[in-house]
This record gives C-alpha cells, structure tokens and sequence, in this order.
C-alpha cells in the first residue's frame, strides 16, 4: 500500500496522524495550501471550494427537514469547473 501513495502523503502522513483531525487530512490540506503559498503556485483549494464546503450544513439541514430527502448542491461557479485544468499534484 506504502508504494502506491501520494507523495504529498509520503511527506506528511505520519505528521497528520499524530496532529489528527478527520483522520488527519486537515493537516494535509493545511500543509499543501500553505506549501502551496510558501512556493508561489496557484492553491488547489479555490473560493468556489470553500464555498461548497461552506454549503454542506445548510444543505445537510435542509435534508434532514425534508425527511433526508437529497438536496442539490448550488453550483456556485456556474458552470465553470467544466472548463478547469487538471491539478499536477493529482496527476
């Protein structure tokens, strides 16, 4: 399994574990957006993400008051993460 990770978790893997936090991904993600900051590229993260993220309780509310019937998240850049460039780090 080892052979077969990223390399971002290569680097941080054992870090995140012992800093936790949803089994330890926010520390990953905090440490590429920062990464990402500290080398001057574009972040993976966009406003549009946060937004999404941002949306899951309201959404997930909204469900559960409609008997956790499933609702359509917005698509906040209105059509536009058709038209995004693959991220390097996934490739």
């Amino acid at each position: 399994m080892k052979a077969n990770q990223h390399p971002l978790i290569k680097k941080v893997g054992e870090s995140a574990k012992k800093v936790g936090g949803h089994g330890g991904m926010d520390h990953v993600m905090n440490y590429r957006m920062l990464d990402c900051l500290r080398q001057g590229i574009t972040p993976d993260m966009t406003v549009y993400d946060a937004a999404d993220w941002s949306s899951i309780l309201e959404i997930s509310v909204r469900s559960v008051k409609d008997g956790s019937m499933p609702i359509q998240c917005p698509d906040f850049t209105r059509g536009g993460w058709q038209g995004i460039k693959p991220l390097g780090i996934v490739s």
